[in-house]
């Protein structure tokens, strides 16, 4: 089979009819780290075994050594479902910049992309960031920095653009499925993408060019 652009998605994807992805944008990455401007610590944290979904938690160094419960900012990056990652620069400055604003916890959450992943997949895995976040509800959960700093009665969810869309997610599944030992008083939607049922005029154009170049190669 020749392998053809099946999606042109410039200047941030390409997606192939191999199943090959070529992302154009939002691939840099930067290791966790002790910012000096800001004073915020990072780490980067698995959070289960049974899935891939991780997760870069941000800290107030200042906050380490005190016995001070900070509330936590679950946050969620945006890039279409299909581009970025909470490793990039821009959501890790980003991030670093607001923790030491807002005086917060921050759980960046690092969920499978479309369309290798297509959704729900992104759904499944910033839910269970929740449950792993609703996890050290006890004091006794797998991450020191929530279990002896964390305010797990103001749990905040928040993103941009495709994580506002799973902030939202996340908002109507808590109103189904209550998480028990946290309680989440808001959610911070940035610039939120959402999209109807039914596709655009200039998709269904390209569903029909597709098809009939198809047709053609098979007669």
């Amino acid at each position: 089979m020749e392998t053809e652009v099946l999606y042109d998605l410039s200047p941030f994807a390409r997606i192939f009819n191999d199943g090959r992805v070529e992302r154009l944008w939002g691939t840099e990455t930067v290791p966790p780290s002790l910012d000096e401007k800001t004073g915020v610590r990072s780490k980067d944290v698995a959070l289960s075994s049974d899935s891939p979904v991780s997760a870069r938690l941000y800290i107030p160094e200042a906050a380490i050594d005190s016995p001070r419960k900070l509330p936590v900012l679950v946050y969620y990056h945006g890039g279409c479902f299909i581009f970025e990652t909470a490793w990039s620069p821009t959501y890790h400055n980003y991030l670093n910049a607001l923790v030491t604003e807002a005086n917060v916890i921050a759980v960046s959450v690092e969920y499978r992309r479309a369309p290798e992943d297509p959704l729900p997949a992104a759904y499944d895995d910033s839910w269970t960031a929740l449950k792993w976040v609703a996890s050290h509800s006890t004091g006794n959960g797998p991450e020191e920095w929530l279990n002896s700093h964390a305010c797990l009665e103001k749990v905040f969810l928040a993103g941009d653009s495709a994580g506002a869309n799973i902030a939202h997610r996340m908002g109507i599944r808590l109103g189904e499925e209550k998480l028990n030992g946290i309680e989440f008083p808001g959610v911070i939607m940035v610039h939120p993408y959402f999209w109807g049922n039914e596709p655009l005029p200039s998709e269904t154009t390209k569903t029909e060019r597709r098809s009939a170049a198809e047709d053609h190669r098979v007669r």
